[in-house]
């Protein structure tokens, strides 16, 4: 079965060009099952409710999120009660939404989990165990599992790769939108990469105006993060699991316009 894992969809100009293109490259990769990281979907950062909606419109079936999931207060009740949207393990028990969950899509059915790297981070719960403890959660209801490792370092994110060989199906990174020429197939038998990069507008800083980033760079003053505009882009990764076993047979890159 082939998943396709979509990197950061940011803003209205990513959904958008999610909906017009995500369809026919489904059909044409034969894609079984698509997983999207949706948190700077809404404009403006994080994600609401419609932007999700937009997500799930275009072909998307589940999102995961970051350090932004909980920027946009009308997205709290979406965490609580929808079936298709986790936010990071590691954040506390108490806090809207699940670190994990399975999907049943009739003949196999996926397990997601969703962690945040504390290099350079928020300074949450060790990914490390929170993963641990979501796999012993999921142990027995499926053998496909795929997770989605929200973290700045690369060490960090190649660690949890290791970490994770022969447990999952498939760690992909995410976060720093910038997609990474790392697909592999670790030999335990789990696909791996570092970031799936993102969808969004391709001349840009990670989906803002780059003049602005610039300036910001330049000259250290306050800026306010104006979406690009233009032309866009997707990126992510395509891995190949076996049903039988859910270890990981091959990886493809996916970054077109």
């Amino acid at each position: 079965m082939n998943i396709l894992v979509l990197g950061d969809v940011v803003n209205s100009e990513g959904c958008s060009f999610l909906k017009k293109k995500l369809p026919a490259f489904k059909k044409l990769k034969a894609i079984d099952f698509c997983i999207a990281n949706g948190e700077n979907s809404a404009d403006g950062n994080g994600i609401t409710p419609d932007s999700a909606k937009q997500l799930f419109a275009s072909g998307v079936d589940f999102i995961t999120t970051g350090n932004h999931v909980y920027r946009r207060k009308e997205v709290f009740s979406l965490l609580d009660e929808s079936e298709f949207i986790i936010r990071p393990c590691n954040y506390s028990d108490s806090n809207p939404g699940v670190g994990s969950k399975i999907v049943d899509c009739g003949f196999f059915s996926v397990g997601i989990i969703n962690v945040m790297g504390t290099m350079f981070m928020e300074s949450l719960r060790n990914p490390f165990d929170a993963v641990d403890d979501e796999l012993n959660r999921l142990k027995g209801n499926t053998n496909i599992i795929l997770v989605d490792l929200h973290a700045e370092a690369t060490s960090e994110k190649k660690a949890m790769g290791f970490y994770l060989d022969g447990r999952v199906s498939a760690v992909f990174g995410t976060h720093t939108h910038v997609l990474t020429a790392d697909n592999t197939v670790l030999p335990g038998g789990t696909g791996y990469i570092t970031d799936i990069g993102m969808c969004g507008v391709k001349n840009s800083v990670l989906g803002v105006d780059k003049d602005i980033i610039i300036e910001k760079f330049r000259f250290n003053m306050p800026q306010r993060f104006d979406k690009a505009q233009g032309s866009a882009m997707i990126n992510g990764c395509i891995f190949t699991i076996d049903k039988a076993t859910g270890k990981c047979t091959g990886t493809e890159l996916v970054s077109f316009e």
